[in-house]
């Protein structure tokens, strides 16, 4: 740093300190939540320290100084994470026999008003009916929803407990043989469903979830009023819970017998542990990384494309595509992937 001037040195430092949190932040896929609930916090923020990284690197880059060195070597050990937040290309194919499969968190069908739109259920309906996946998974479904209900033959439509107004639901053109649901034992409506589905001569076991919501509101404006020990203190609460819920999921989904597909809403990102949690032993792929392009984005977040809802393909299928479609009807957007049978 010594050949560096009195403006350059301060970057510097600023870019050690990015740096620095980039690398913890790399580790904190593989530390449960639970140890360190308020330092899993950090795993949020990895995009931003990528991009961060990038701008520190290209600034002396221009510079002409061997201080770019610093970002690059981060962001090189991190290759992989990289890749999570963006794809350039998607390796897309097709087959006579394919099978898709979309992961919808419907938002209640506006049954609360949140946003002015009108008929949002007919028009979730009408979307569901020109794409017609096969396999139609979807969170925060009314249970009394009959549009979605009427276009497919077989379902299994969950709430968890009495008095609960929405649920889970998974819907298919083919025969479901089998079905069950996890019932996480936490207050709130957060759970997983799995049903057994016969697709000709295989069968699949198809896992719907919805991870413990962080609460956070997608308006910067909210964000700003908020109280940041407790937000951070929420948050850190909520990564504890979906801990101990993935936890739970993936004990049934190694007991399975049967090929394997986990769709839903993670409530987190591709730098989380819950999300190293489902590939900890490399059975799965993120059919997002495999055909998807661009960011990614499936959740509202006005001030960074955040993917939080995933389509896990058992590596003995075979993804043939994917896509995000960006619609106005929830919080989230639709995700499909189609895979070879």
């Amino acid at each position: 740093m010594k050949n560096l001037g009195l403006i350059d040195k301060i970057v510097f430092i600023f870019n050690s300190l990015a740096a620095t949190a980039l690398l913890l932040s790399y580790l904190l896929a593989f530390i449960p939540p639970k140890s360190f609930p308020l330092l899993s916090v950090l795993s949020l923020g990895v995009p931003v320290l990528i991009l961060i990284n990038l701008v520190f690197m290209v600034y002396w880059i221009i510079r002409f100084k061997r201080q770019f060195l610093l970002s690059l070597i981060i962001l090189l050990v991190g290759y992989n994470y990289a890749t999570n937040l963006y794809q350039f290309t998607g390796d897309t194919q097709t087959s006579e026999e394919e099978l898709s499969i979309m992961s919808y968190n419907v938002r209640l069908y506006n049954s609360y008003g949140w946003t002015d739109e009108k008929n949002i259920p007919e028009k979730i309906t009408k979307f569901v009916k020109e794409k017609n996946p096969d396999i139609l998974l979807t969170q925060e479904h009314t249970v009394d929803e009959i549009g979605i209900n009427a276009l497919y033959p077989y379902k299994f439509v969950h709430k968890k407990g009495r008095n609960s107004e929405f649920g889970m639901a998974i819907f298919s053109k083919y025969p479901i043989i089998g079905q069950s649901s996890i019932d996480f034992p936490h207050n709130g409506n957060n759970n997983s469903i799995y049903t057994d589905v016969v697709v000709r001569k295989d069968t699949l076991r198809i896992f719907n979830v919805h991870f413990q919501s962080l609460n956070i509101k997608p308006e910067i404006d909210e964000l700003r009023k908020a109280d940041s020990k407790k937000l951070l203190g929420r948050i850190g609460q909520g990564f504890s819970l979906q801990q101990e819920q993935a936890e739970m999921m993936m004990k049934k989904v190694n007991e399975t017998p049967y090929k394997t597909i986990i769709a839903g809403d993670f409530n987190n990102t591709a730098f989380s542990y819950v999300y190293a949690m489902v590939n900890k032993e490399d059975r799965f792929t993120d059919a997002f990384l495999h055909s998807g392009e661009g960011f990614g984005q499936t959740f509202k977040l006005n001030y960074f494309p955040l993917r939080i809802d995933f389509i896990w393909v058992d590596n003995k299928i075979q993804i043939n595509d994917y896509k995000r479609f960006k619609n106005e009807f929830s919080d989230h957007y639709p995700i499909l992937t189609k895979i070879k049978i």
